[in-house]
């Protein structure tokens, strides 16, 4: 089995076949492919066939959109003591759940 390192959405993951991930909202409809370019490390299970990119190496992960959704409400509360000041409001952030096919 391989292992990959992927960086999308300003963040870096390691992924094998059959890993299921949320990252950072990605332009697909669920069940369509993507393949993910960024790949900075790929490895067998045991680190014997190391490949380390400079940044990037020339590889691919295919991956299939599971689903697009948002997660929970994150509620923020501003306070200003003895000026009468509150304010509330929330936030949720959008996401793409994805399933590593092929590494």
């Amino acid at each position: 089995m391989t292992i990959a390192v992927i960086r999308t959405g300003g963040k870096q993951y390691v992924v094998k076949k059959g890993d299921k991930l949320k990252v950072e909202k990605l332009i697909g409809e669920p069940g369509e492919k993507l393949e993910i370019t960024d790949v900075l490390l790929k490895s067998d299970d045991k680190g014997s066939k190391l490949e380390v990119g400079k940044p990037a190496l020339k590889a691919t992960v295919e991956t299939k959109v599971l689903r697009q959704a948002k997660a929970k409400k994150v509620k923020v509360v501003k306070y200003k003591n003895k000026t009468r000041y509150k304010k509330t409001f929330g936030h949720r952030q959008a996401f793409t759940e994805l399933e590593i096919t092929k590494v």
